[in-house]
């Protein structure tokens, strides 16, 4: 990537002021305090109207402002550095620190933020993007397209050595100028992008303030409603209101984020009172209950995430057998596990995309629906047979006992040990190893798994094609290990597709090729959930849709 200029110096701020009081004055530029009321929209513009009209008067803090209790999932360790991981980079955006130059709104339609207006030409290989005026970051400094292609220089730079892969989004190969007189910033690429908004709406590219941020991991300043302070390892965040924040009043004074990855110790919060908030519960007799009780409202939402666990289909990798992986699929109970093992939280499917979204899902044909007695017939005939007695299956003289990586969220858990049972029946032994989001994301780095249990958005750019690329074994994410000449080629072409109808068609044609060669064993469809209480807080009303930004995704409560 080409010399970024570099954004004028702001006057020295202490870090410590910024942890002290949430923001700090003291940088040039306009005072843009004012720039919400001028926007075309607010932090709350579009969302549904969710303000639950039961109330009561919650305690306020020793400063006498507004407090909200926020249990969450813990992911990567807490850490916010865009560069160092996927799951830090959705940190950043879901706990309200940072935005991208574009978001999404509750029917996944890109739309402009820190950016307001933008041009491309014909090829699609420049774009100009006007920076909105007025916007500060949380230490005060202004944002501008200098501070803008100086985030984007820190991202590239550190990227490399974590694993968000910048690359991906934005080829390196981009030139990046900044004009701080327009207020433009230039992005000129050699590979045509059909719409590169989308890719600069994924939270890896979020804008922060790379002249005065020293603490990316805990401590990174962005434009968001909220500054991160006081992280505590395993505990959480006080996150506390940017003062200076250009998109409409901040609803609250702080918010105590807490990590609770046990979904009934989440319920058990909520009901106690020790919560206001809550993501996730997905324990369904919790669910159920908290449903029943006139004290809390739930929000449960058709999303966009599938979940699924990868197959390692690495040579020497015992899933790189395809009649394995085909018994695998046929001995799976889909069904009973998404309607009943975790209570219809999800929509049983069998492709890597979710049935809702329109490309082409009534057109496909699972090759291996659910029949144990015909995976068991499977196996024999290939000779993967049980030659000792002791119940495992043998493959060329290996014991098919399948690593079984996955943590415990979304019913990742539930899923792992379910598939253990029903594997185990037909001979086919599963290790499991239960732990937490970063270890389970360092084993797709390693290829430390047989299979790695997750639940992944899959249009997280508005598209689905960052998603599609764990299966392209030259995309450089590549987790799987998986070759296909064709899916490959089918993959680049939808790089480099403009027409709609024909990306639906190439989608659709991805699909069938990972269903036909067993590539992935897909769960099902996840519908997210949110629970708060009938109440305020300090006198500020809990509005789930307000949360789009802290949320199990980036997106508006109706499109997670």
């Amino acid at each position: 990537m080409n010399e970024m200029k570099k954004m004028k110096k702001c006057t020295a701020l202490m870090l410590s002021c910024l942890l002290a009081a949430g923001s700090v004055t003291g940088c040039g530029g306009g005072s843009g305090n004012d720039a919400a009321a001028n926007t075309e929209g607010t932090a709350a513009a579009g969302r549904e109207d969710e303000v639950n009209q039961e109330a009561y008067q919650g305690e306020q803090d020793t400063s006498g402002g507004r407090t909200m209790n926020f249990g969450i999932q813990n992911y990567g360790g807490g850490g916010i550095d865009p560069a160092s991981e996927i799951n830090c980079a959705w940190n950043v955006s879901r706990y309200g620190v940072g935005e991208c130059l574009f978001r999404f709104d509750n029917s996944m339609n890109v739309v402009n933020w820190l950016c307001d207006e933008y041009t491309v030409n014909e090829e699609h290989t420049e774009w100009v993007f006007h920076i909105r005026e007025g916007v500060k970051f949380s230490d005060g400094c202004d944002l501008t397209a200098e501070a803008v292609t100086s985030s984007f220089e820190r991202l590239f730079e550190a990227g490399p050595t974590g694993s968000s892969a910048p690359q991906k989004f934005l080829e390196a190969e981009a030139e990046i100028t900044a004009d701080n007189a327009s207020g433009n910033v230039t992005v000129k690429t050699v590979t045509p992008y059909v719409d590169l908004t989308k890719n600069l709406a994924y939270p890896v590219m979020v804008i922060l303030d790379a002249e005065h941020t020293t603490d990316y991991t805990h401590a990174a300043i962005g434009t968001g409603p909220y500054v991160a302070t006081n992280f505590r390892e395993e505990v959480g965040y006080t996150m506390i209101a940017n003062e200076h924040y250009w998109g409409g009043e901040v609803p609250f004074e702080s918010i105590e984020l807490m990590y609770m990855g046990d979904a009934s110790a989440k319920a058990m919060a909520l009901k106690s009172g020790q919560l206001d908030l809550a993501e996730n519960v997905t324990n369904i007799s919790d669910l159920r209950d908290l449903q029943a009780d006139s004290s809390f409202t739930v929000t449960i939402a058709n999303g966009v995430r599938t979940g699924l666990a990868h197959m390692n289909m690495s040579e020497g990798k015992l899933l790189s057998n395809k009649t394995l992986r085909e018994a695998v699929l046929m001995a799976l109970d889909d069904d009973t596990m998404c309607s009943v093992t975790v209570g219809g939280l999800y929509t049983a499917g069998y492709s890597v995309l979710p049935s809702n979204l329109d490309y082409g899902y009534e057109n496909l044909t699972d090759p291996d629906p659910y029949d144990p007695e015909a995976a068991m017939k499977l196996l024999d005939e290939a000779g993967i047979v049980d030659t000792n007695g002791d119940g495992i299956r043998e493959l060329e003289g290996q014991e098919v006992v399948l690593h079984y990586v996955t943590y415990d969220n979304r019913c990742l858990k539930d899923f792992a040990e379910a598939i253990q049972t029903q594997l185990t029946d037909i001979g086919i032994g599963v290790d499991l190893e239960i732990g937490d989001s970063a270890r389970q994301w360092d084993s797709y780095q390693s290829g430390d798994f047989d299979l790695n249990g997750s639940n992944w958005t899959t249009v997280g750019t508005g598209d689905p094609t960052e998603y599609l690329a764990a299966w392209c074994s030259d995309s450089g994410a590549d987790y799987c290990g998986y070759k296909n000449e064709e899916y490959d080629a089918l993959f680049h072409e939808l790089a480099t597709t403009f027409d709609n109808d024909a990306r639906r068609e190439i989608v659709q044609k991805l699909q069938q090729i990972l269903l036909d060669d067993a590539a992935a064993v897909v769960h099902g469809y996840y519908n997210s959930s949110m629970i708060s209480r009938n109440a305020t807080v300090g006198g500020a009303a809990i509005n789930t849709a307000d949360y789009y930004w802290i949320t199990t995704d980036m997106y508006p409560v109706s499109g997670q």
